[in-house]
C-alpha cells in the first residue's frame, strides 16, 4: 500500500507509490553520452572564459593561464548582474526588484573526463575548498543575504558542458526553500528546544536502514521522506549553522562521503545525471541552534508533473529502505579494486 510520508523540517508531504514501485535496476542508464568538441573550461582555453576570480595554482603559474588545479570565474552568461545596488519598488499590488547578485562557475578539475565521483581525493577537498574561499568572500558584500552553491552534472540535470564544474549564485533575497527550511526548523526547535537535523541524524543511526556512508565527522543517507529515488543526504554530526565555517579535518572527511555516496550512486546507476546543492544558514542572523547545513543530492531519474506542480507533494516510486539496500548490494558485487577506488 503507498504511504504518506512527513518532512520532518518544513512539513512537506511525500507519497511513497509501493503500488507502482520501481526496482533500482529500472533508473540504470544504458549509455552515457560522450562529450565531443571544444570545451572552454579545459586547461589551455583560459582565454575563452571571462577573467578568474580565484584559482589554485603553483606561485609562479601566471593567472588565466594553464597550470592551475581549481579555478573560479565569472558566469558568461550570468543569472544575475554584480553592478548596481538591489533596489525594491512597487509596480500596483505587485513587488519587483533590480537583479543583482553574483553568478560564477567552479572549474572543478583542468582534466575534461573527470567527475566528483572519479577525482583522487586530495582533488575534492580543493573544490570543497574553493566553494567556501569563494562563499566568504561573497559574504562581505553587505548587499547579498544569501550564497547557494549547487552541481549541475549531465544535460538532463541542466549542465550545458561536460567538463565538471559547480556553480555558486550571491542573492539580494533568500530563497524560498532557504526560508521554508528556516521557518520549519525553527519551529521545530521552539517546540521541543532541539535542533530537527541533530534528531535527524540520531534517529537516522539508530534505525540503521537509510545510511549510506559515515565517518567521524559526516552522515550520507536517505531521507525519511525522501522526494525522489535514490534522494541523499549529508550533514555534519557535530552541529553547524554555516558551511564556511568549515575547517581542514571537516574538508577532509567532507571530501572522503561525498566522493564515496557520488561513486555508490554512479556505479550502482549507471552514471546518472544528478544535481546536488548546499543549503546553508543565511548570512543577517548568527549561528542558529536550530539550523544545520547540509548537502542534498538528487539524482535525475523521474520527472516532476501535473500532480506535483498541483499539490506540492512528490511521488516517490521507490522507498528509500530499498533503494538503501541496493546501494549496499551494488558495493558488495564490485570487485574489491573498484570498491577501494571508491574510498
Amino acid at each position: 500500500m503507498p504511504e504518506l510520508r512527513k518532512d520532518p523540517v518544513i512539513g512537506r508531504w511525500v507519497i511513497v507509490a509501493t503500488e507502482r514501485a520501481k526496482r533500482p535496476t529500472t533508473f540504470a542508464k544504458t549509455e552515457e553520452l560522450k562529450s565531443e568538441g571544444f570545451c572552454p573550461f579545459c586547461s589551455g582555453n583560459e582565454v575563452y572564459t571571462p577573467p578568474e576570480v580565484l584559482s589554485y595554482r603553483p606561485p609562479n603559474s601566471q593567472k588565466d593561464k594553464p597550470g592551475w588545479w581549481v579555478r573560479v570565474i565569472p558566469n558568461k552568461f550570468p543569472a544575475l548582474g554584480i553592478e548596481g545596488q538591489p533596489r525594491r519598488v512597487a509596480e500596483g499590488m505587485f513587488d519587483k526588484m533590480n537583479g543583482i547578485g553574483a553568478h560564477e562557475v567552479i572549474v572543478e578539475t583542468p582534466e575534461h573526463n573527470l567527475s566528483i565521483a572519479d577525482m583522487p581525493e586530495t582533488q575534492v577537498q580543493e573544490v570543497i575548498w574553493a566553494y567556501r574561499d569563494r562563499t566568504i568572500a561573497l559574504h562581505k558584500d553587505p548587499r547579498f543575504r544569501y550564497v547557494l552553491i549547487f552541481k549541475n552534472h549531465g544535460r538532463d540535470a541542466g549542465a550545458t558542458l561536460d567538463h565538471a564544474h559547480s556553480q555558486i549564485i550571491a542573492l539580494p533575497i533568500v530563497p524560498k526553500r532557504v526560508q521554508e527550511e528556516l521557518s520549519g526548523s525553527s519551529r521545530y526547535y521552539d517546540y521541543k528546544e532541539r535542533c530537527v537535523f541533530c534528531d535527524i541524524i540520531h534517529q537516522e543511526l539508530k534505525d540503521n536502514v537509510r545510511i549510506v556512508a559515515e565517518n567521524e565527522l559526516f552522515l550520507s543517507f536517505l531521507p525519511f521522506a525522501s522526494r525522489f529515488p535514490f534522494e541523499t543526504w549529508i550533514i555534519p554530526k557535530q552541529h553547524e549553522s554555516y558551511f564556511n565555517d568549515i575547517q581542514k579535518n571537516g574538508v577532509i572527511a567532507l571530501s572522503k562521503i561525498l566522493r564515496l555516496t557520488l561513486r555508490k550512486i554512479h556505479l550502482a546507476l549507471q552514471a546518472p545525471d544528478y544535481n546536488y546543492i548546499i543549503h546553508t544558514m543565511s548570512f543577517e542572523n548568527g549561528p542558529a541552534p536550530f539550523y544545520h547545513w547540509h548537502i542534498e543530492i538528487m539524482p535525475r531519474l523521474t520527472k516532476v508533473a501535473g500532480f506535483e506542480w498541483g499539490t506540492g507533494f512528490y511521488i516517490n516510486p521507490t522507498p528509500p529502505e530499498e533503494a538503501c539496500r541496493y546501494l549496499a548490494e551494488i558495493e558488495a558485487e564490485v570487485p574489491a579494486k573498484v570498491r577501494e577506488i571508491a574510498k
